[in-house]
């Protein structure tokens, strides 16, 4: 396979693919990125992952957040001086607000990306640390449903 094709194959041929993996050896998927697709590949048994799309939609003024991804140069962020996430710990988010990433992107800024992919990393490494412990917790399942219900319903959904 190769990158995108429809979530679903993608989903499918990774079960057939992991029918066949050794269980005792780390499981590797190549070029996923979006949170809600590795919360999909982690329930499936898989370890490791990585992937462009974090720097690559933070470079098109895109961030994630846990209400779904925000494209961040809509004029709705013109005035809007809260941090991309109240609560995270990036230094974008400690250190600008949602109106300077948006005046960055649209003054063609090269600060702009850099700090869009300082959060986008920030955010799936925070995704990352929530799984392992919702996992070691025995609460996996109920992380990943909570997580992708309010991912998906988000107001501002960009993609």
């Amino acid at each position: 396979m190769s990158v995108g094709e429809e979530r679903q194959l993608t989903m499918d041929m990774l079960d057939h693919s992991l029918l066949h993996a050794p269980t005792d050896r780390p499981r590797y998927f190549m070029g996923l990125g979006d949170p809600v697709g590795i919360l999909e590949v982690v329930s499936r048994g898989v370890d490791m992952f990585d992937c462009v799309l974090p720097t690559r939609v933070a470079r098109n003024q895109m961030v994630f957040t846990r209400d779904g991804a925000v494209k961040i140069s809509k004029k709705t962020y013109e005035r809007d001086f809260r941090p991309i996430e109240e609560d995270c710990p990036c230094y974008t988010c400690r250190n600008y607000t949602r109106a300077y990433l948006r005046h960055l992107f649209k003054a063609n800024e090269m600060l702009a990306g850099t700090l869009a992919t300082i959060h986008n990393l920030q955010f799936l490494q925070t995704l990352v640390m929530d799984v392992r412990a919702s996992i070691a917790a025995g609460a996996f399942s109920g992380y990943k449903q909570g997580f992708i219900e309010r991912y998906t319903s988000g107001v501002d959904r960009a993609w």
